[in-house]
């Protein structure tokens, strides 16, 4: 129960709601309370209305619609947020939890440093301030999962405040040209995220897990529509989402179902309500016209949250008893945006190849060593990896971890091409019995099936001839200037040798043989 949480937030033009906890699973529509590790933050994920969500119709407006995020993700740590209790999933219920985890009288919560470096990490990636002096709060509420009857947050000052997001969104005819989008994260705040109602209905009982939630990810979101120019309307919160399809769609069906509320002369009511995986749409849970008093007070238990940087680090303070902003900042992995920009401005590729080649989990590493191995152009590597490597990932649906096609292999087939040892479709034959893992080298496969261009100039010459000769219908359109024709030729004499010919050398002997 008391596990690691991270709480970020989008918001809205409006709103800001998100929130990264340790990924508490609530059936109820109830604020999360816990004592767990978590960080959580807010963020705005359309500051601007999302106009890609617009309807329309003859005589009638455009719909603009406005969606805030709370989103909460685990922390990966050993122990909980402010006990000593393991974190381990899956564990058998109640088997890891502390007289603090249970809310026995006396016990006191004790920081976990990794949860809060973990917080400033993120941070940093979010491009977020970093308050140096951050405060904790008791959130109230009565849950059954919150033995304590209140939640450690962060509401009035928490660890990271007003950062960004960049992301990409397709665009254009075939949704292959991507456009890059900036979101506002509002905060970031650690959290305590509580226990797990196991809900037995055949038994009509609750009960309760204070290991602690075992979901890594849980999203609210905020949702509105409004006429552009006007007014912002009123938002409907969809509650405990746990994965990206099911946000995306939770978030079209309610945009769509409080269009046509609004059109057929209904109103949206401020509520809560959840969504239906199965049926695919969002049902009522509750109103939210009466706020709830969580009555914040300061955490009476928890000091200030002091963080330093290099400039305020006190002269001969103790490593492991502060923690530097700036030496977190400097154990950063280079950041998505960053790699994307070198990608673009490296090898000139396309904006839209550099987010797959970072959305495909071990494909940026393996496109990096099929360009240190191949002495082929990185935009045929580029193609090769993107079009015809991927292409065969996703037909069997394997990760590139489990490809049979090593970078080697690829670097290996690609040097083949761009020596013009083989032709482009010789090249796809190779790669093709490169996949059936048969542990040949693309060389090896080229010399076996005797898939080598051919190189002897005389005999191609006297190929050309011949070809010619055959087809005296065709010859007399390449001269009559039939743009298809001296490719038909081409074609043919390509049949003639089994494809082994290469196609830029027959086309430079049949337009010196007639003249073109």
């Amino acid at each position: 129960m008391a596990a690691p949480m991270l709480r970020w937030g989008c918001r809205g033009r409006r709103w800001a709601f998100a929130r990264v906890d340790g990924g508490s699973c609530h059936r109820r529509g109830a604020p999360t309370g816990s004592t767990s590790n978590q960080i959580r933050g807010e963020s705005s994920v359309a500051q601007q209305p999302l106009h890609t969500a617009q309807k329309t119709r003859k005589g009638e407006h455009k719909w603009a619609a406005v969606v805030g995020l709370e989103i909460h993700a685990q922390i990966s740590s050993n122990s909980k947020l402010f006990s000593g209790s393991q974190v381990r999933f899956s564990a058998p219920p109640n088997s890891l939890v502390s007289f603090f985890d249970a809310s026995l009288p006396g016990t006191l919560p004790v920081l976990n440093r990794r949860c809060v470096e973990a917080a400033v990490m993120t941070g940093l990636a979010l491009n977020c301030h970093i308050n140096k002096k951050s405060l904790f709060d008791r959130k109230h509420y009565f849950y059954a999962d919150l033995p304590a009857g209140y939640q450690i947050t962060q509401q009035r000052l928490p660890i990271a405040v007003n950062g960004s997001l960049i992301y990409g969104v397709c665009a254009g005819k075939k949704q292959s040209q991507v456009i890059p989008k900036t979101v506002r994260i509002k905060q970031i705040q650690l959290e305590q995220d509580s226990g797990k109602s196991l809900h037995d209905n055949l038994r009509s009982q609750t009960l309760i897990d204070l290991n602690r939630a075992e979901g890594q990810l849980r999203v609210d979101a905020n949702i509105s529509v409004h006429h552009p120019g006007e007014p912002l309307g009123v938002r409907t919160e969809v509650k405990n989402l746990n994965s990206i399809r099911f946000l995306a769609k939770a978030i079209d069906y309610e945009i769509q179902r409080q269009i046509n509320e609004l059109e057929n002369g209904g109103e949206i009511l401020n509520e809560t309500r959840s969504f239906h995986h199965k049926l695919g749409c969002t049902m009522s849970m509750r109103d939210k016209e009466g706020k709830q008093d969580y009555r914040f007070m300061p955490e009476p238990n928890l000091p200030p949250l002091v963080l330093y940087d290099a400039t305020s680090l006190p002269a001969g303070a103790d490593p492991q008893q502060v923690i530097n902003i700036d030496q977190i900042r400097e154990t950063l992995p280079e950041l998505p945006s960053v790699t994307r920009e070198k990608l673009v401005q490296q090898y000139g590729m396309l904006l839209e190849h550099s987010f797959t080649l970072l959305n495909e989990v071990g494909l940026l590493e393996f496109f990096q060593n099929v360009i240190k191995e191949t002495r082929a152009e990185p935009k045929k590597v580029t193609s090769w990896v993107l079009n015809t490597f991927l292409g065969y990932l996703k037909q069997q649906n394997l990760a590139v971890s489990e490809s049979p096609v090593t970078p080697s292999a690829l670097a290996e087939l690609l040097d083949l091409l761009d020596s013009r040892t083989i032709s482009s479709s010789a090249a796809k034959q190779v790669f093709e019995e490169l996949w059936k893992r048969e542990g040949k080298t693309p060389g090896q496969i080229v010399s076996e099936k005797q898939l080598e261009l051919m190189q002897d100039q005389g005999a191609l010459e006297q190929l050309c001839h011949s070809v010619m000769e055959a087809h005296p219908q065709v010859v007399m359109d390449v001269k009559n200037r039939n743009p298809r024709a001296i490719n038909k030729l081409i074609g043919l004499v390509r049949k003639a040798t089994q494809s082994r010919a290469d196609p830029v050398m027959i086309k430079e002997i049949l337009e010196k043989k007639l003249s073109l």
